[in-house]
Formats: structure tokens, C-alpha cells, sequence
């Protein structure tokens, strides 16, 4: 994954430690006070909330120790890799797009951040520029040609 996106993983890691889990525990505790928890909504609610928390904690505990961050920066030549910036022409439309692929978890198509688990990633990795790739999406086979490829 990109620097970006590891930091993203910390930054949400660092927010469940410190606010939501406190922030629960708190629930819990307020809940337990109204009575029988069999019938107390607040109290499974918020034991519901604690386990969600909990397990989105370890996810990216996971995550985070397995990283590997990579610096595209560091990362040059026409050919299309992880962390590359590709700019595409629709062959239909002559439309530019422009991508950059990413990690699965930091993946955002509004912004342009493409999953290297994509199909059009996937479609692109080791292709340079002024190549044409060919991409099956639901509406039917695309035709997209790499303009520019590059490592920011």
C-alpha cells in the first residue's frame, strides 16, 4: 500500500483505541445501570457496537503489521506497476481518464484510486504507454489505450 493509505489505517486504528472504545465501555456501563439486560435495547446495542469495534481493531492491527508501504515516488519508467499514476483514453469516446493504482484497502474510484485487485488494474500491470488494453465491464468490452504513465 501507498504512505497515504498506511497512514489512513493508523490514523482509523488510532481513533477506535482512543475515542470509540472508551466511548462504548461508557454505553455499556450506562446501560447495565437501567436494569435487566435481558430486555435493555441500549445495553445489546452497545455490546453489539464493542464487538464491531473490537474486531475492526484487530482487522487492521492485522493490516498494519503485514503493510508494505511502498513510495511511488521512488518509482520510475513507462511501465504500468503498483503505486503508478496512468492517464487512459477511451477508444470510443476519446475521453482521458486518469488513475492511480493503489492498495485494495485505500482503494477510492470518486478519486481516482484504482484497487490493484481491479480488473482494469489488473489489465493495465506491465503495460506502457501508447498500449491498448481491453477491459470486460458489465455494459460490455472496453478499449482503453495508456497515455501516460507516471510515479508521483
Amino acid at each position: 500500500m501507498t504512505a497515504a493509505g498506511f497512514n489512513r489505517l493508523q490514523e482509523e486504528l488510532k481513533h477506535l483505541k482512543i475515542t470509540e472504545r472508551p466511548a462504548v465501555i461508557k454505553a455499556i456501563a450506562e446501560a447495565r445501570e437501567h436494569g435487566d439486560l435481558s430486555e435493555n435495547a441500549e445495553y445489546h446495542a452497545a455490546r453489539e457496537r464493542q464487538s464491531f469495534i473490537e474486531g475492526r481493531v484487530l482487522e487492521l492491527e492485522d493490516k498494519i503489521s503485514r503493510a508494505e508501504v511502498i513510495d511511488p515516488a521512488k518509482l520510475s519508467g513507462d511501465t504500468v506497476k503498483f503505486g503508478a499514476t496512468v492517464t487512459l483514453a477511451d477508444q470510443d469516446t476519446d475521453e482521458e481518464t486518469t488513475y492511480q493504482i493503489v492498495g485494495q484497502d485505500e482503494s477510492d474510484i470518486k478519486n481516482r484510486l484504482l484497487s490493484i485487485q481491479s480488473p482494469l488494474a489488473r489489465a493495465l500491470i506491465n503495460k506502457s504507454v501508447g498500449d491498448s488494453v481491453e477491459v470486460s465491464t458489465p455494459g460490455g468490452s472496453k478499449l482503453y489505450e495508456i497515455v501516460t504513465v507516471e510515479y508521483r
